[in-house]
C-alpha cells in the first residue's frame, strides 16, 4: 500500500521518465539533423516515401551532410551567403532526386528545405 509521501516522489520519476522518452522517441524535424539516416526517416514520413526511394535517397543525403554541416557551421559567413550556399548544395542533387520522387513529392521536399534554411537562419540571428 503506498502512503502519500510515497506517491509524490513515484508521480515525479514517472512524470520525469515520459518527459525523457519523449523527448528521445519524438521524430525529429529534417532540419535538424545532418545525420543522413536520421534525416531519411523524417523526409519518409514527411514525403510518405517507398521503401525502394529510402533507398535512392541515402547516399544523396550522406553525401549532402558533410557540406551542409561546414556551412552551418561556419561563423564567418554572412548569414544570406549561408542560404545561397545552402540552395547551392540542394541545387546540385536536384536532378538526382527528381528521378527518385514523384513531382508532388520533389515539390514537398523544397518546401521543406527553404523552411529549414529559414529557420536555421532565425536561430542563428537570435544567438542561437
Amino acid at each position: 500500500m503506498y502512503t502519500a509521501a510515497m506517491k509524490k516522489p513515484l508521480t515525479l520519476l514517472t512524470s520525469a521518465a515520459c518527459l525523457y522518452a519523449f523527448l528521445t522517441l519524438a521524430p525529429t524535424a529534417p532540419g535538424q539533423t545532418t545525420d543522413p539516416a536520421a534525416k531519411l526517416q523524417a523526409l519518409s514520413q514527411q514525403l510518405k516515401l517507398t521503401p525502394q526511394q529510402k533507398v535512392q535517397m541515402l547516399p544523396i543525403l550522406k553525401e549532402e551532410g558533410p557540406k551542409i554541416e561546414a556551412i552551418k557551421n561556419n561563423p564567418s559567413l554572412p548569414p544570406m551567403q549561408k542560404m545561397r550556399q545552402l540552395r547551392a548544395i540542394h541545387n546540385e542533387s536536384a536532378p538526382r532526386l527528381q528521378k527518385i520522387l514523384s513531382p508532388a513529392q520533389y515539390q514537398q521536399l523544397q518546401a521543406i528545405r527553404q523552411q529549414d534554411i529559414k529557420k536555421a537562419i532565425a536561430k542563428k540571428r537570435a544567438g542561437g
